[in-house]
């Protein structure tokens, strides 16, 4: 090749930082997921070879209007909207205004779905995921959300629930697509296993498992029981806000050491009933299974979830589960590597197998 030809190959200079600058602005396909919980919202997407999350408490509360109270909020940065003659505040702050005035924070979902006796539910939920999930770079962008199993007599709710976060997410640019939360734990954990195995989420409002087998769900079930009703109950007994207890409780209990106060003690017995509800409805769902597939392998069980979070509950959940031996072979019980996002990083994993 001569040295005029040579010329026709050499980049000209500058061109490589142009070529980079171009692909930054323009948009490139990226999928994104969300577990709609109760108690948070976490969304999660690629960065790298690693996955990004970001969460939110699903919570809100209402003050008065005032100039100077909304001036005051936009400058401490705590997310919050006007509605009317009120300042809704929402997000992480919520629970430390609450315990603050000594009041319920309230939620926009009640038991894993919309709460119905929230009047502006969707436009507070609507505020907290925007918070979290930016609108779509480009068209055919795939979001996977969270949902949970139907609660015997509720299938109607969750059909409304679903389609209703459904419409949300397609406004913001995604091609939406729902991941049943047990699922979602099955994909984040079990990989090496096939995606084969039990995962169950201890969330705020529900508790959910699924049984999979090479990814596919054989076996869903929802226990309308949680971190909620934890809260709530023990506040009933201790006469103490729901928020307070929450907070008390995440500061550090432990399951596998006795009670040391009437607090603990109060959530040592609502935490063994969660579990043993649990429990039993797994047993009860895979004895009653018609179709289970025949298989020699053992099963592994994976928690995950807040509720999942306080020292010793794997080993409660084994004790409750050595009371109701099961048809199937158990590989053992595991907590989830970050319990608190598993379901998001599980339905991460779906919406990347969609997304073109």
């Amino acid at each position: 090749m001569d040295e005029r030809n040579d010329q026709l190959w050499k980049v000209p200079e500058g061109a490589e930082e142009r070529v980079e600058e171009l692909m930054e602005k323009t948009p490139v396909a990226q999928p994104v997921s969300v577990d709609v919980g109760t108690s948070k919202v976490v969304a999660a997407r690629p960065k790298g070879k690693s996955i990004e999350t970001t969460s939110q408490l699903n919570a809100f509360l209402v003050v008065p209007w005032t100039r100077v109270t909304e001036k005051t909020l936009t400058q401490n940065r705590i997310t919050h909207y006007r509605d009317g003659d009120d300042l809704v505040i929402y997000g992480n702050e919520t629970e430390q205004f609450a315990n603050m005035f000594n009041v319920e924070a309230r939620r926009p979902m009640a038991r894993g779905l919309l709460n119905p006796r929230e009047r502006g539910a969707m436009n507070v939920l609507e505020a907290i995921i925007a918070s979290v999930v930016p609108k779509a770079r480009s068209q055919g962008d795939v979001l996977a959300f969270s949902v949970p199993a139907a609660v015997d007599g509720n299938e109607s709710d969750l059909t409304y629930h679903e389609a209703t976060l459904r419409r949300f997410f397609q406004t913001l640019g995604y091609k939406a697509m729902a991941v049943n939360e047990g699922l979602a734990v099955v994909f984040a954990e079990l990989e090496e296993d096939n995606f084969t195995g039990i995962g169950i989420s201890f969330g705020g409002g529900l508790c959910n498992g699924t049984v999979a087998y090479l990814s596919i769900p054989t076996i869903m079930f929802s226990v309308p029981k949680g971190g909620d009703f934890i809260d709530q109950s023990a506040g009933r007994v201790l006469n103490e806000q729901a928020t307070r207890v929450k907070l008390l409780k995440e500061e550090g209990l432990d399951l596998g050491r006795p009670p040391r106060d009437k607090v603990e003690r109060a959530l040592h017995i609502y935490y063994e009933d969660v579990v043993e509800s649990v429990a039993e409805a797994l047993q009860r769902a895979i004895s009653r299974a018609e179709k289970l597939p025949r298989t020699d392998r053992a099963l592994p069980i994976v928690l995950s979830g807040g509720t999942a979070m306080p020292r010793g509950f794997r080993e409660l959940f084994e004790r409750a589960l050595k009371t109701r031996p099961l048809p199937i072979e158990v590989a053992g019980v595991r907590m989830a590597s970050d319990p608190l996002t598993a379901t998001a990083r599980g339905a991460l994993v779906a919406a990347m197998s969609e997304q073109q």
